[in-house]
């Protein structure tokens, strides 16, 4: 399959973006993802669940058996239609807008699942804040402390709200990424708590063992999602995922069976550890 490559076309979107907008226009495994039956009958709560990576990890989980609560912040349309491809595979989505900074949002995403889906059986921590500045001086005390809620603090609350009704073999998933471990100084924020992340996750999976519960994260490298055009230089953005030794960035559908397969209640013995997608380059 042959996937696009820079040079992109010149496309600048305000935070936090949208798909429609987006040329290319990226793939979440619409046309191509199929299911086997790997999550029949789980209930899993996404947040960033609109579009993106979150957006593909929704359609197939959808089409490996799975109900969906997608979690986002006001994206609608780009819910709506995540919500259609899911409700496509014969499986119940429910949308849930809202500000994850809140830990109140966090705990009523959790109470919603549980309400409406069920239960919940897998929780994908997705939902990020990037922004990019040349100089320390240009961030801003809010920037700082917003990158940190959205993106480590509500997994805490999250993951504390959702493990009280998680079962043996349940799985949570955090989306870290590449720059945990070797972090872009232009996206000094987003990095630092990307690295948090990876360590949340491997001091959670030890924590929950005893419970049955497996925590894990992935680690992207350059993907194709609306957090691109909203949040890069225009440059950086004509020429995204040129670094990486693929010579282009990962379209959403290329990593979505790596959540699957830490979702799977197959993969049992596989907790505390980091999957990277990046295209090739290693982590260090």
């Amino acid at each position: 399959m042959t996937h696009p490559r820079p040079p992109f076309p010149p496309q600048q979107q305000p935070i936090p973006g949208y798909t429609a907008a987006m040329h290319p226009a990226p793939d979440h495994g619409e046309a191509t993802y199929r299911g086997s039956g790997k999550l029949n009958g789980k209930k899993a709560v996404i947040t960033g669940g609109d579009s993106g990576i979150g957006r593909a990890v929704a359609i197939a989980f959808a089409r490996e058996g799975a109900d969906v609560l997608i979690a986002y912040l006001s994206e609608d349309d780009d819910a709506y239609e995540t919500r259609k491809w899911v409700e496509e595979a014969g499986r119940k989505a429910v949308l849930m807008a809202g500000d994850i900074q809140d830990p109140k949002q966090c705990r009523d995403i959790i109470d919603k699942a549980v309400a409406e889906l069920g239960g919940i059986d897998i929780l994908v921590n997705n939902a990020a804040h990037q922004a990019s500045f040349q100089d320390i001086g240009d961030i801003s005390d809010e920037e700082w402390e917003l990158t940190f809620k959205v993106n480590i603090h509500a997994m805490f609350y999250l993951a504390k709200a959702a493990v009280p009704h998680m079962k043996p073999g349940s799985a949570i998933i955090n989306t870290a990424s590449i720059n945990s471990d070797t972090p872009n100084p232009t996206l000094l924020a987003y990095a630092t708590t990307k690295g948090a992340i990876q360590n949340f996750t491997a001091g959670l999976a030890q924590l929950l063992a005893e419970k049955g519960i497996r925590a894990n994260a992935v680690a992207p490298g350059p993907i194709w999602t609306p957090l691109i055009p909203s949040t890069m230089a225009s440059e950086a953005v004509e020429n995204f995922g040129k670094q990486v030794p693929m010579k282009r960035p990962g379209q959403p559908a290329e990593l979505a069976t790596a959540y699957v397969m830490l979702a799977d209640p197959l993969s049992s013995y596989v907790s505390g550890t980091t999957i990277a997608v990046t295209g090739g380059k290693p982590l260090l």
